[in-house]
């Protein structure tokens, strides 16, 4: 099958369609007011230049947002075998607060540079600045629960106000890791042809987690159900994923070190600069038409694709099947076919993985390792055996999930009362006599107390302690529950600590005379955890 047509019918690359007046447009921004992108906006902005999110050549307007809330289509952009908008379904948008709003204006040019080093990108013509209703996109789009990752950042982050408009190119984001694996889809489409795979199939894997040998044996069989002449894109997520993923440096290593356990020829990487919204239904249709650009014509889906999960209730975001149901009903108006994802399990009395489906599981024995358990076996420096996943790669997450021993962690000290101080110097004093390699390291409000670089400090290996009255929260907020301890100055109550920290890894100190008692409860508890 050869490489598909864009989304849209043309990859909208918006450097190279504006190339021959780069300089004039270099020029111009220097005179222009100019606009710093987020983290989000800047992913948003390099799939708009390279093509990624054709057929958009901008962000939103209000008229195409209010289309995609609701219907997941464009407003502006009509296709002709419909003779409805091409499908979208996840909201492009370039928010700012209230008083850039207003000191803005239609028809107005803008110039956006990147947040990193301000290098001007693009020059966006203002179509549309607008205030949408919040509530309704997030329970049009992510239905609504005020714990899903993208209704936070929705209400917490982004700005009240919306500004749409069309955008000529003039710089792609420059990226200094992992440089020869970010392809963008005029390259990736030229690599295709490279290869002599462009009159053939080629199915997506995507991803935003380390992989094992489970994926390697699906993404194998969607290949070989495909076709005999089939390949494979690992296509992974490198922009923003969910708060907690294991960072993109670690993931790229291991889908480097797995794509050397596929048979030569059959598989290639190519890294995906996206920002999540970890949308479920919705952002499965959305992957679906970027791989459509990137020049892809299969997809796998998984169960529960993009999906972040439970919320605190344990009540699942989406069902397990939603993405699949949902791009079925699209699947006239799509040029990718979507590849469902059937789990794969490991029969251990006959050394290999199967399909679930194809396994009686009653007669067969079956074991498999979940992300929960792989976790608590890094965090205890538990054994991961190789049918489950390749030394090489358990070695690099070891690199960056070190066990509990090597772990570092913080004491948080309310220094409300000045007995703070007299608990730091002894908690101190003790520590240090424990063996192991962990540094202790005592701060305090003197000390310009820096949330960062206290978590900077953990995550290298340290204990710190930290006495403060001002600080607390966005200090256990930014090193996490798990490595984090908490002590009050008198008695506390659950509702003192809710939101960051729980009762397990909470203490009191009353008085001078609790010193002893606290710094033994202090040390019993860092043993349980295996700190020690």
């Amino acid at each position: 099958m050869p490489i598909p047509v864009p989304h849209g019918g043309i990859l909208n690359d918006l450097v190279i369609r504006d190339s021959s007046k780069r300089s004039d447009l270099l020029e111009e921004s220097q005179s222009l007011v100019s606009l710093t992108l987020s983290p989000r906006q800047l992913c948003d902005l390099e799939l708009i230049l390279n093509g990624g999110f054709s057929p958009l050549d901008g962000f939103l307007n209000e008229d195409d947002y209010n289309s995609v809330v609701h219907d997941l289509r464009l407003s502006t952009k009509i296709n002709p075998t419909t003779s409805k908008g091409y499908l979208w379904s996840i909201p492009i948008t370039l928010d700012v607060n209230e008083s850039t709003a207003t000191s803005l204006s239609l028809g107005q040019r803008i110039v956006l540079k990147d947040l990193r080093d301000e290098t001007s990108l693009a020059i966006l013509t203002i179509e549309s600045i607008y205030k949408p209703n919040k509530q309704v996109e997030a329970e049009k789009v992510f239905r609504g629960d005020p714990e899903h990752p993208a209704v936070k950042y929705l209400f917490e982050s982004a700005g009240d106000y919306y500004i749409g408009g069309s955008i000529e190119g003039i710089n792609y984001p420059k990226h200094y890791d992992y440089v020869e694996s970010r392809k963008t889809p005029t390259e990736l489409r030229k690599e295709f042809t490279n290869l002599g795979w462009n009159d053939q199939n080629i199915v997506a894997f995507q991803t935003r987690n380390p992989m094992h040998r489970a994926h390697r044996e699906l993404t194998i069989r969607a290949a070989k159900d495909i076709g005999p002449t089939a390949h494979i894109l690992i296509h992974p997520v490198v922009g923003l994923t969910k708060p907690g993923d294991i960072d993109h440096h670690t993931r790229v290593k291991v889908y480097k070190t797995i794509l050397q356990k596929f048979p030569d020829g059959l598989a290639t990487l190519s890294l995906l600069p996206l920002a999540m919204r970890m949308g479920g239904d919705r952002e499965a249709l959305w992957h679906a038409l970027i791989r459509t650009n990137y020049g892809v014509d299969h997809f796998i889906v998984g169960r529960d694709h993009a999906g972040p999960g439970k919320n605190s209730q344990g009540v699942d975001f989406y069902g397990p099947y939603d993405a699949q149901d949902l791009l079925k009903q699209y699947e006239d108006e799509l040029t990718i076919k979507i590849v469902p994802f059937r789990m794969v399990t490991y029969l251990p009395e006959e050394d290999r993985y199967a399909p679930i489906d194809t396994i009686d599981t009653t007669k067969v024995k079956t074991a498999n390792i979940s992300g929960t358990e792989l976790r608590n076996r890094l965090r205890t420096g538990e054994s991961i055996p190789e049918w489950f996943s390749y030394p090489e790669v358990v070695r690099i997450l070891r690199e960056t999930n070190p066990p509990r021993a090597k772990q570092g962690f913080v004491i948080v000290i309310d220094n409300q009362e000045k007995i703070g101080d007299y608990l730091s110097y002894a908690l101190q004093s003790t520590l240090n006599q424990f063996g192991g390699e962990r540094r202790i390291t005592k701060l305090s409000d003197e000390a310009h107390l820096d949330s960062f670089l206290i978590n900077e400090l953990v995550k290298a290996g340290s204990g710190v302690i930290v006495t403060t009255n001002s600080s607390i929260k966005s200090i256990i907020n930014e090193v996490g529950n798990g490595n984090s301890i908490l002590v009050k100055s008198g008695p506390h109550e659950s509702h003192v600590i809710n939101g960051f920290a729980n009762e397990d890894n909470v203490f009191s100190i009353n008085n001078v005379n609790d010193l002893s008692i606290v710094i033994s409860e202090i040390t019993d508890y860092l043993k349980q955890q295996g700190f020690y």
